[in-house]
């Protein structure tokens, strides 16, 4: 990657219309303060205890959470600009970098960019490294969809002759609009390094083709909608800005960014407009609202730059393109020593979840914080639906501060409007209280801080307490809310969308209730009464936890009755499954995964949960090289949102370019969240062999469309090599965090909390069925880091960069782990004969055999 060389020109102080895009050069009088380059250092912890400002606007004084430390410079922490960095200073004024590529059609590369990006990391939670690859090809076609087109052409025997007429016809011009967009296509790779005390950052830009147009945008990452005024001027090939704290408006913030090379062109302009125009070639209004530096680099030139932010003007020198290099590298390397990694088949997609939860991290510009952006590209901010729990339990595997941070935010966002105001997890979504307190209750088991758990348990209990108004017979059970008579939109309540389930219940009109609009449904739903049951039970939990022993016999109580209501009313004998039920003692006898959902809330009897386990494991119900789909395979509404082509060799569900696949939502799609649900309740029920082999293929799912695309999609497809739901079933959500509850499942099988039965502190590490030989390192629980290794005849535990349990001769899965100073309990589950060794911080290592099977061990 080399840097850019130009000759030396003398720049004179112009700026205009003329700028950017214009026939005139305009260049800025080289004037280059003599200062120190940022000193590499080791990435400093962005967070840390304190107090904030309590003037209006700002969060509350002494925040008992981490809160990121002021000035910083992150990359990526505006859902919109994935290739800028974000700038945050003391009183909250704000700037942002952004790298804008042009394309060869004259448009202008710069934000909701989710189609133009390529590949993702490495990255570093922390945000002390990023790198992306963007292209200007949106792939709005891909060869896949050719591909399925020329089968159509190729088999005409097996498609009708309008699906033929319709793929010859459409062939040809998908075919030109690709081949141009390879001709016309420029990629850029960036990277970015945090440097000194993280209110710095170095960056390098590097053309992969020829004739590739680049800009160097300075400006404010949300601009008016948030109050950000800054001021931006040129000083030599530098740009320098300011801006009021918006917190403390008595502050004020400053950077500065100063490039390794001169540009071809700088402009200032009056707004975002005014640049982008100029940037194409059009006429921008001069101003100070943003600036605009423009380079014109061939394959392998780099543009290399430094910036910062400090309460007064930094001073930079020019950065030397070789130490950038150099501090870059040592930033890329240091991520898999410092933070989540992993190796093996399942185990390597630890990485992969690291960068993706590190691209969606996003900056709360309200309470001063971070969280995971569900939705990157269009998102809106901080989801309080049931999408964000899965985000933090995610978020715990890869960063204690983000999931802290992205869970204390839920429960200060205010209540969506139109809806009961409740703080936190919105009310529409029946599922997101229980799945949020199921999410504090794992922060709670993972690191034992009770902050966030102190936060959020009277928002759940009132939550909690709203529940029965959804139960419309008076019996103990819930029914389905009334969502209208659309079908497309029935399962709303528990973000199912079109789920069949719901396709025929029937109003019944609410009396009372919490203010909420919608009526009842005489539908007894199986999994609302399961996320119910979830929520008793941990709130139960909670409360013995804080002390509340009348609030924990409550729930308890509570969870004890819905176990016995549900076992009594909803077990379909006939069926051997949980199913709904409408009130007139008629069973609803969709089968969808929800008949797994007992399991997870820890209501199904043992001998009802192994006859589910038959039906899991039954390739005409659930079981598949994709697990697991949101309706049976031998259900008639399984792929039933368009045509289906049986005989086809492959790209049974593609009809037609745009039309996706049929597969639509949640008749057939596998869903991440139902399938982190499913394999949770597997695992709870110790169902250790399936629970491995079900998470391997989730992993497995996943990592096919990581590794092909560079993506981590909303669902996925049921059907391995379909034109694009083997890729991404929704091509409008590639980004999705949740996705990553699908390898996460291989990564707790490896090693995971406890939130169930037992002691909250113990752990539970190691498989006995995920393939061949497995790692995953930096895993932090209770103070401790942890690695583990796990294969076919030897299982490692590391904590603290010490090996504290070897088994050897078998697999084994092991729970409820407690190590103490002498010695540890568990229980162990192997498929033979093995030797254990356990080695406590004080005397001798201890030492047994155990037989295959269940063993309870005291060493």
């Amino acid at each position: 990657m080399t840097p850019r060389h130009l000759p030396r020109r003398n720049f004179l102080k112009v700026v205009g219309a003329t700028g950017i895009g214009g026939s005139a050069a305009v260049f800025a009088s080289e004037n280059i303060a003599e200062a120190a380059s940022p000193t590499p250092a080791d990435s400093p912890a962005d967070t840390s205890t304190a107090a904030v400002s309590d003037r209006p606007g700002a969060p509350p004084a002494a925040l008992p959470y981490p809160t990121l430390r002021r000035p910083f410079a992150m990359p990526g922490v505006k859902e919109q600009d994935w290739t800028g960095a974000l700038f945050v200073g003391e009183g909250e004024s704000r700037f942002a970098v952004r790298v804008v590529l042009l394309t060869k059609a004259n448009k202008v590369i710069r934000e909701k960019m989710t189609n133009n990006l390529w590949r993702i990391g490495p990255m570093a939670p922390d945000g002390s490294f990023k790198q992306v690859q963007i292209s200007t090809d949106d792939r709005s076609v891909m060869p896949a969809h050719l591909d399925a087109l020329k089968e159509v052409i190729a088999h005409p025997d097996q498609w009708s002759a309008a699906e033929v007429t319709n793929a010859t016809t459409e062939l040809p011009v998908l075919q030109a609009k690709y081949d141009l967009a390879q001709e016309q296509r420029r990629n850029l790779l960036v990277r970015y390094s945090r440097t000194g005390d993280g209110s710095s950052l170095v960056a390098t830009v590097t053309a992969l083709d020829d004739d590739t147009t680049v800009f160097l945008e300075v400006g404010t990452p949300w601009g008016a909608v948030a109050g950000e005024t800054a001021v931006f001027a040129l000083d030599g090939r530098d740009v320098t800005g300011s801006a009021p704290g918006l917190v403390d408006t008595g502050a004020t913030g400053h950077i500065r960014l100063i490039p390794s090379e001169p540009p071809d062109d700088a402009a200032l302009y009056a707004s975002v407009a005014d640049m982008t125009a100029a940037m194409t070639g059009g006429t921008g209004a001069p101003g100070t609202a943003t600036a605009a530096l423009r380079y014109q680099l061939d394959q392998g030139e780099s543009i290399t730059f430094a910036a910062a932010i400090g309460s007064r003007p930094p001073k930079l020198a020019v950065p030397e393109p070789h130490e950038v290099e150099h501090r870059l590298a040592t930033a890329q390397g240091a991520i898999r020593d410092a933070h989540l990694t992993g190796s093996g088949p399942v185990g390597q997609a630890a990485d992969a979840v690291r960068d993706a939860l590190s691209l969606n991290t996003n900056y709360d510009r309200t309470f001063h914080r971070n969280y995971v952006l569900w939705g990157w590209g269009g998102g809106g901010g901080l989801f309080t639906g049931w999408d964000s729990s899965f985000d933090c339990i995610d978020a715990a595997l890869v960063d204690q501060n983000l999931a802290t941070q992205h869970e204390s935010d839920i429960f200060d966002q205010p209540a969506p409007p139109n809806q009961v105001n409740l703080v936190g997890p919105r009310y529409d979504q029946e599922n997101s209280g229980p799945m949020h307190a199921y999410a504090v209750w794992r922060l709670y088991t993972k690191f034992g801080d009770r902050t966030v758990l102190e936060k959020a348990y009277p928002h759940l209990v009132t939550f909690h307490d709203l529940m029965p108004e959804w139960d419309a017979d008076g019996d103990g059970l819930l029914e389905t809310p009334y969502f209208g008579d659309r079908v497309g939109g029935r399962g709303n309540h528990l973000g199912l969308d079109d789920l069949p389930v719901y396709a025929d219940y029937q109003r019944i009109t609410k009396v009372g209730g919490s203010g909420d609009s919608r009526d009842n449904t005489n539908l007894t739903d199986v999994a609302l009464n399961s996320y119910y049951a979830l929520f008793a039970e941990t709130l139960a939990k909670m409360a013995r936890v804080l002390g509340r022993s009348a609030d924990a016999r409550r729930f308890a109580d509570q969870h004890a009755t819905l176990r016995r209501l549900l076992n009594d009313r909803l077990w379909h004998p006939d069926k051997g499954m949980y199913l709904s039920r409408y009130l007139d003692g008629t069973w609803n006898e969709v089968v969808t995964p929800t008949v797994f959902y007992p399991l997870f809330a820890g209501i199904a009897t043992p001998q009802r949960a192994a006859t589910l386990m038959d039906h899991l494991l039954d390739p005409e119900v659930f079981w598949g090289d994709y697990v697991v789909p949101s309706v049976a395979r031998n259900d008639p509404t399984y792929c039933s949102g368009g045509p289906v082509h049986p005989d086809s060799e492959h790209f049974r569900f593609f009809d037609r370019y745009g039309e996706g696949t049929a597969p639509e939502q949640w008749k057939g799609a596998v869903w991440p969240p139902m399938n982190a649900t499913v394999y949770d309740g597997v695992k709870r029920y110790g169902f250790d062999d399936i629970a491995g082999m079900f998470a391997a293929r989730s992993t497995a799912m996943y990592l096919d469309t990581w590794t092909k695309d560079g993506w981590f999609p909303e669902s996925f497809d049921p059907e391995p090599g379909q034109s694009i739901m083997d890729a991404a079933v929704d091509t409008a959500w590639r980004t999705y965090s949740w996705s990553n509850a699908m390898p996460v499942q291989g990564l707790h099988e490896l090693i995971s909390d406890n939130p169930w039965d037992g002691d909250a502190s113990a752990l539970m590490f190691g498989s006995l069925t995920l393939p061949g030989t497995n790692s995953v390192a930096n895993v932090t629980m209770r103070g401790h880091r942890y690695d583990v290794s796990a294969g076919p005849d030897r299982t490692t535990l590391s904590r603290d960069g010490r090996v504290v349990f070897r088994a050897t001769g078998a697999r084994v899965a092991v729970r409820n782990f407690v190590l103490g100073d002498t010695g540890a309990t568990f229980d162990l589950n192997a498929d033979g004969a093995t030797h254990l060794e356990v080695f406590p911080a004080h005397g001798r290592p201890r030492t047994t055999r155990a037989p295959k099977g269940r063993s309870r061990i005291t060493l």
